[in-house]
């Protein structure tokens, strides 16, 4: 048997950041473009570009820099400050991660 757990951010009861949408700005920073990240996705781009716009919303700050095309074309990227908040989060949640599963191991339901 495994522990699972899932951890999210909140504001004002509105949900701020999951699975879903740190899966997004991850693969935004990998891919650099908003439409190619949504078709890597399998999303389309209006549901990946409104899911940014609630959480730079609810943070109250911008995540992602668009760029222009051009000769080398357009893209996105994200802040220092969204590679910051998403790397903080993804360690605060390996060691919450870390410790439940230390908490339950050897867990066994059938024991007297």
């Amino acid at each position: 048997m495994e522990v699972k757990i899932k951890i999210w951010l909140e504001k004002d009861g509105l949900n701020v950041l999951g699975d879903g949408r740190l899966k997004l700005l991850r693969t935004i920073d990998e891919v650099g473009s908003i439409n190619a990240a949504a078709e890597k996705l399998g999303i389309s781009y209006r549901h990946a570009w409104g899911h940014l716009k609630k959480l730079e919303e609810r943070l109250g700050c911008k995540l992602i820099e668009p760029r222009t095309g051009g000769k080398g074309g357009g893209g996105t990227t994200l802040t220092a400050g969204a590679k910051r908040f998403l790397s903080d989060f993804e360690k605060i949640r390996k060691e919450i991660d870390s410790h439940v599963k230390e908490k339950f191991e050897g867990f066994d339901m059938r024991k007297d």
